[in-house]
């Protein structure tokens, strides 16, 4: 509905895919001769099912109380059905799973695969030629199953084939692995919470006692990278620093020493620092939970998005003549002409939420000044979803960075106005007809995150915009705002 996927994009996944089994040599993993020439792979056992406080007491500690018969037949209820999940995660016939599938009617448009259980789903992306159908799965499952829920069920499909000795399952066998291999290695550093943390270290212990010894190192060294990107999330002083610095002046002034162009692509490098690092599960999440914490990488970047734009009108508004503060105002829609023929699309829109902030718009500009900021404002104006913006984007080539605002605003439309499950003549199952629509979505984010900018950095730029946090905080703004244009003080005859 907001997004049309590239034609290019099957090249783009399939080529993504060979070099992911280039990397980890999928393509050449003898799992027979693993199966036949090794010891069985160990089982994985499930959690014990205890009582919250009967887990977390020492071994020889005093029970508090005894499972009631209650809690017995809960647990023997969660066992039956869980059984029946695995059965269907242990599929093979590929007609049975297509049984299992809601498909699309004829002439609907949207994905030929509408509704299924999880579990279905995942063995579906085991089994199927559509790389698109495989890539939106891996994208959105986190909406529906957790990355540790969908390991475990691929570590068990995998295993329990491995036993199996015949010349389809062997196949079936490789081909989980490889969505194994995928799941793994596009987990989020911040989804390594201790209990995945242990699950991956199981994983690379299977394949070393089965003889898969290069595979396991790279999945180590991957597994250690991403504890350290976590680590240093966490542990990153940056990721506190608050929005507004209250009271710190800017720098005025100096900014008229910089040609435009070189401002604006300084910007965009910077931009694209941020931008590259946000990971799509972070996006997924936060247009369902909003949770900072899960979203590190889109925390980071928004703030930067809004510390430039307070910067910005701190920058402006602390000139006392206006014929400076015109100066400035002129110097910033320079530099977001250049930003728009870079397909910055962040960095204009953060200088023109500045620029159209009530602390600046109320005081007096010439009418020049004034009918140049209106035409700026067009590009992002709201009426019609945006229309003249989503029209531009689509015609732009990449290097290119999107406003992420709008696309989080969509994210959340389509969660909020689509159902999380459907009911099917065999049940309510899980609707994957929104998740192809949250793919369509993330697909194009990731198309502009997928081609860098070749821009070199201007340390003098950099070191002027000192990360931006030198601005005022909204309440100062106001204040010099009033002071500058007292309240109910006539405007001044534009020129």
């Amino acid at each position: 509905m907001f997004y049309q996927r590239p034609l290019t994009s099957g090249q783009r996944y399939s080529s993504r895919q060979r070099e992911l089994e280039t990397t980890y040599r999928l393509a050449h993993t003898n799992l027979d001769t693993i199966i036949l020439d090794s010891a069985p792979l160990p089982e994985l056992l499930p959690a014990p099912v205890l009582p919250v406080k009967k887990r977390q007491q020492d071994p020889g500690g005093p029970y508090e109380e005894d499972p009631t018969w209650d809690s017995l037949q809960q647990e023997a209820e969660l066992k039956r059905s869980s059984r029946e999940l695995q059965e269907e995660v242990l599929l093979t016939d590929g007609q049975e799973v297509l049984r299992r599938i809601t498909m699309k009617p004829q002439g609907e448009d949207g994905p030929d695969v509408k509704a299924a259980s999880a579990e279905i789903l995942l063995v579906y992306a085991t089994m199927t030629h559509s790389v698109l159908y495989r890539e939106a799965f891996l994208s959105t499952f986190r909406s529906f199953i957790s990355p540790e829920d969908v390991i475990i069920k691929l570590q068990h499909r995998y295993k329990h084939l491995c036993k199996q000795r015949d010349p389809e399952c062997i196949s079936a066998a490789n081909t989980t692995f490889h969505l194994l291999v995928s799941v793994v290695d596009e987990l989020c550093a911040i989804e390594l919470d201790s209990n995945l943390l242990l699950l991956l270290m199981d994983l690379v212990f299977s394949l070393l006692i089965g003889g898969e010894l290069r595979l396991a190192s790279l999945l180590r060294s991957n597994i250690l990278s991403k504890m350290e990107q976590r680590w240093h999330m966490i542990g990153s002083p940056e990721s506190l620093r608050p929005l507004a610095a209250k009271g710190v002046a800017a720098r005025p002034g100096t900014l008229l020493d910089f040609r435009s162009q070189d401002l604006a692509e300084q910007l965009t490098l910077l931009d694209s620092e941020l931008f590259c690092k946000i990971e799509l599960p972070e996006v997924l999440l936060w247009s369902k939970e909003q949770n900072e914490e899960k979203s590190p990488n889109l925390k980071e970047f928004t703030q930067h998005f809004n510390n430039v734009s307070f910067w910005v009108r701190s920058v402006i508004i602390l000139q006392d003549k206006s014929q400076d503060r015109e100066k400035l105002l002129l110097k910033f829609l320079k530099t977001m002409k250049h930003l728009r023929r870079l397909n910055n699309f962040n960095s204009y829109l953060s200088i023109l939420s500045a620029l159209d902030s009530a602390p600046l718009r109320r005081l007096d500009w010439q009418r020049h000044t004034a009918e140049s900021l209106e035409e700026f404002s067009s590009l992002i104006d709201s009426s019609s979803s945006f229309r003249a913006y989503r029209a531009a984007l689509a015609e732009v080539e990449p290097p290119c960075i999107p406003y992420l605002g709008l696309i989080l605003q969509d994210l959340t439309f389509v969660h909020l106005g689509n159902p999380d499950t459907l009911m099917t003549s065999q049940g309510s199952k899980v609707n994957f007809s929104k998740r192809w629509q949250q793919f369509n979505i993330l697909d194009t984010l990731r198309s502009y995150q997928q081609v860098p900018y070749t821009l070199q950095p201007n340390d003098d730029i950099i070191s002027f915009f000192n990360d931006f946090s030198d601005h005022l905080a909204e309440e100062a703004l106001w204040e010099l705002s009033l002071r500058l244009r007292p309240r109910n003080a006539p405007r001044a005859n534009q020129r």
